[in-house]
């Protein structure tokens, strides 16, 4: 998975803003609840979630990826359970990677999607 060497500085920001219940897709964490759409054969799986203030927070690491079409989905899926729960999600942008990930949520208007950097 790209993703995986981004996963402990991800977790370590989570701790840091004050995120708690964290459940993860990553090892030694229990696995967050995932979500299946009609027209996937795979199921979506959050990279991590936890609460902020009582309220359900969604955090995403945003990596450039082969398979945009997966990632937009995911990201939509997430952001509109977010909405509902009065959340949020929250888009970490690894070095090299925010402006992909910039120019993909303006282009599918994810509003309730935050960009962050992963430095």
């Amino acid at each position: 998975m790209v993703k995986e060497p981004y996963f402990p500085q991800a977790l370590t920001w989570a701790q840091k803003r004050g995120i708690y219940d964290i459940k993860a897709n990553w090892e030694d964490y229990e696995t967050p609840s995932q979500f299946s759409k009609t027209d996937e054969e795979k199921p979506f799986i959050p990279d991590i979630t936890g609460k902020s203030t009582g309220r359900k927070v969604y955090v995403e690491i945003a990596v450039k990826t082969d398979d945009i079409d997966r990632s937009i989905s995911k990201w939509k899926l997430m952001s509109t359970l977010a909405s509902m729960r009065g959340g949020k999600l929250i888009l970490l942008a690894p070095k090299g990677h925010k402006a992909f990930v910039n120019r993909i949520m303006k282009k599918h208007q994810l509003q309730n999607a935050q960009l962050v950097d992963l430095e």
